[in-house]
């Protein structure tokens, strides 16, 4: 799992972070964890496929063409060339 350090905090947002993680019963990593989380993992946020699929549905895409677009290449993708 990638390690992030994060240097320079000031002295009362690290007090603020302790003290917030005490109220929740946490240490102040789980805390800054939980909180990276739900600032950039939104709950209610909707994945790209599910969002391609609605769009796909309100476009009037037969079920068929879903299955066009389900089936995937499984070979590996080649580099490109930006020469």
């Amino acid at each position: 799992m990638p390690m992030l350090t994060v240097r320079n905090i000031p002295d009362e947002v690290h007090r603020a972070l302790r003290a917030r993680a005490s109220l929740r019963g946490r240490s102040t990593e789980a805390e800054v964890r939980t909180i990276l989380k739900e600032a950039v993992l939104p709950e209610g946020r909707m994945a790209l496929g599910t969002l391609l699929v609605a769009i796909g549905r309100r476009a009037g895409l037969t079920e068929e063409e879903f299955t066009n677009f389900v089936q995937r290449d499984g070979s590996a993708a080649k580099p490109v060339d930006l020469e």
